[in-house]
């Protein structure tokens, strides 16, 4: 009995000793990174990702507001929040994998997988080392799920919302095909290569897909759109106030460094393939899936408007 005690106290003190290098390790900083076009442009896609840029869901969402709705305050108290939750995770993950590398006598750079691997191998095997392991796995999994589900009805909404104010298609149909189809595609993610099929697909879609639509997105509404008259139709409604800097932000700077980054990031990974795979499985799974994306995203965009031929009809119905 007192030898059970006594590894269970030594389990605890070594995830003590663990979870104290992995926050020492979180919090302090390598200001050399820094210089490094590549952590920027993940920073960029991570933000982009977690505030959900570049997929139309904030478009979506923002459809459904009421006229007058606060929003400079709604869209700084919505970044502030998720960077600060985003901060409190990195204490929880950081903690876990400084245990690990504690348990297996690693540092911790050794035992962090990159991208998918981070969630799907590398947490989960430091949960299983942990005491009460198995109940705490359970509960990262099903956070795990219920972050996926939510994800994926904010992503099918965006796509449906759009489907149907152009098309005049009835939701219901909209989402039982868009379902289907989804659930068809992603049966390739749980193969035995689902992993490898995930991480290229991630990387090449929220690493280059989010940020190239971010740059046309800025473009489009810092050179088609009347800058002035949005901002000042946002100044109308919101408490916090904005000024001609928002335009020079939209028009010039936010394309412009997404574009340099983007550009040295391209070249170096010409140099050197992502992750180490071939350069066919990252041109058929990453750049083709991306590139067929677009295409398939300009197609729809420049179909007419249905719902406008509708109106139309009806208005000389009724005269």
């Amino acid at each position: 009995m007192k030898r059970e005690q006594w590894k269970s106290q030594l389990g605890f003190l070594l995830a003590a000793v663990g979870s104290a290098l992995g926050l020492k390790a979180y919090l302090t900083p390598d200001l050399e990174k820094i210089s490094k076009p590549k952590v920027w442009i993940d920073a960029y896609s991570q933000i982009f990702f977690t505030l959900s840029l570049g997929f139309g869901i904030m478009i979506t969402y923002s459809s459904y507001l009421p006229e007058k709705t606060n929003i400079s305050r709604n869209a700084i108290l919505t970044a502030f929040i998720n960077s600060g939750y985003s901060l409190f995770a990195g204490f929880a993950v950081f903690s876990v994998l400084g245990f690990m590398a504690k348990a297996q006598g690693q540092p911790i750079a050794d035992v962090v997988s990159q991208s998918i691997g981070l969630a799907f191998v590398a947490y989960p095997k430091a949960v299983s080392l942990m005491p009460g392991g198995n109940l705490f796995g359970a509960i990262f999994f099903l956070c795990l799920v219920v972050a996926g589900i939510s994800s994926s009805i904010s992503i099918i909404e965006a796509f449906t919302s759009a489907i149907v104010d152009k098309f005049a298609i009835k939701r219901k149909k909209v989402v039982t095909i868009v379902i289907i189809l989804g659930f068809l595609g992603s049966i390739i993610f749980t193969t035995r290569a689902g992993l490898l099929w995930l991480d290229i697909v991630d990387h090449f879609l929220t690493h280059y897909g989010l940020v190239v639509v971010g740059i046309f997105e800025c473009i489009l509404v810092g050179w088609f759109f009347r800058l002035k008259v949005l901002r000042n139709h946002i100044n109308r409604i919101s408490s916090i106030k904005i000024g001609r800097w928002w335009d020079f932000l939209i028009k010039y700077f936010v394309p412009l460094v997404l574009s340099i980054i983007l550009i040295g990031d391209l070249y170096n990974e010409v140099r050197k393939p992502y992750g180490g795979y071939t350069w066919t499985s990252l041109i058929l799974i990453g750049r083709d899936w991306v590139l067929l994306t677009l295409i398939a995203a300009f197609w729809l965009a420049s179909r007419p408007w249905k719902t406008g031929q509708l109106r139309e009809r009806g208005r000389s119905e009724k005269s």
